[in-house]
């Protein structure tokens, strides 16, 4: 039976108090959240030989997520990932967004859900988040209701429902930006974890980070992680720009993806520890990034500042520039629709 307990972690500069949530079962596991970003702050879950870690990145007081780059733990949106150009066109109407990542608008602009305060509440023992984002929020068109649920059970399973509602045509792709390091948040590099992917093709990227409508075969490349591999392997490759992005920043579609559908996209382990991650998703694909640009966020929980490759985030999603590829699964959510959306995070341990 999970517990939780709720207190006030500080305020905003504009004084709107920010909510601590700690989620804990009866194994002495616990999930750490904030209602700032709609953000997971820790997950305290144990090893092999049952000694417990923090095993997400983050920081030491609620200042470290104000506007924060890495955008660490937190529900980004109302797009997640790029749109080409930081231009759209919905039913015949053209649309200029925010460009916040070199030519590219990205994660929904710089005020996008990740850098507000949500509405939340405890349902028995679950925690609803809830935000209003107004039509012609970061110039996206229609009201948009949102809300992010989560769920912590005795297996040690962080499940995350995002669910959305609009009275306009708009574009939708809501992700949580979790980093993992399974061997305790300030052990430093992940590069030694290993990855598995159950996707055996990987969307090509031009040098601005936008799939080029090609679909590259992943089998003995860099990007091949049909079985456990380590990051390091291929971590300087050429092949899809990964050198050229200083890691993996890049998006797998998943194989036999079907709508509505819960499943299984792959796990992350850490053989020192014996921690494993099982991630599933009911999105279509998965952006794994590996701490490129870490270096120089704000002071951690640990009290130092993480470098490149401290952390892997797996950013369960639609595909990046969705909206300029008919043959991605549609970005847009239409009036009368239900965007639902599950990512579960499964902490299991190993020999």
């Amino acid at each position: 039976m999970t517990t939780i307990e709720q207190h006030v972690w500080g305020l905003t500069p504009e004084g709107e108090a920010i909510i601590r949530y700690t989620m804990r079962n009866d194994a002495g596991a616990e999930v750490q959240l904030s209602n700032y970003g709609a953000t997971i702050l820790a997950a305290i879950v144990p090893d092999r030989e049952g000694r417990m870690a923090d095993v997400v990145l983050g920081y030491c007081d609620p200042e470290g997520y104000f506007g924060d780059a890495p955008a660490m733990g937190k529900s980004v949106g109302r797009c997640a990932n790029r749109i080409a150009d930081g231009r759209m066109t919905i039913e015949g109407t053209d649309y200029r967004l925010e460009i916040n990542n070199g030519r590219n608008h990205l994660h929904g602009g710089t005020k996008n859900f990740a850098n507000r305060v949500w509405e939340s509440r405890v349902e028995t023992n679950r925690v609803v988040m809830s935000l209003l984002s107004e039509d012609g929020d970061q110039n996206y068109p229609g009201e948009l209701n949102v809300e992010a649920v989560f769920d912590f059970d005795d297996e040690n399973q962080l499940e995350i429902t995002y669910l959305a509602r609009t009275d306009r045509t708009t574009v939708v792709n809501l992700t949580n930006h979790v980093y993992f390091n399974l061997d305790g948040e300030s052990s430093g590099s992940v590069l030694d974890h290993e990855l598995r992917l159950d996707c055996s093709r990987v969307l090509e990227v031009n040098e601005f980070q936008i799939p080029t409508g090609r679909w590259l075969d992943a089998a003995g490349t860099a990007q091949d992680f049909r079985t456990f591999r380590p990051l390091r392997d291929g971590i300087d490759d050429p092949f899809n720009r990964i050198r050229d992005f200083k890691g993996y920043d890049h998006p797998f579609p998943a194989d036999g993806w079907r709508p509505n559908i819960l499943g299984e996209i792959g796990a992350l382990r850490s053989r020192k520890s014996g921690r494993l991650v099982r991630v599933l998703t009911s999105q279509p694909g998965v952006m794994i990034y590996t701490g490129n640009w870490l270096a120089g966020s704000a002071v951690s929980k640990s009290g130092r500042p993480y470098e490149d490759h401290d952390g892997v985030a797996i950013e369960c999603q639609n595909h990046p520039d969705a909206i300029h590829h008919p043959a991605f699964p549609s970005p847009l959510l239409h009036p009368g629709e239900l965007y639902c959306q599950k990512i579960v995070y499964r902490f299991e341990t190993f020999a």
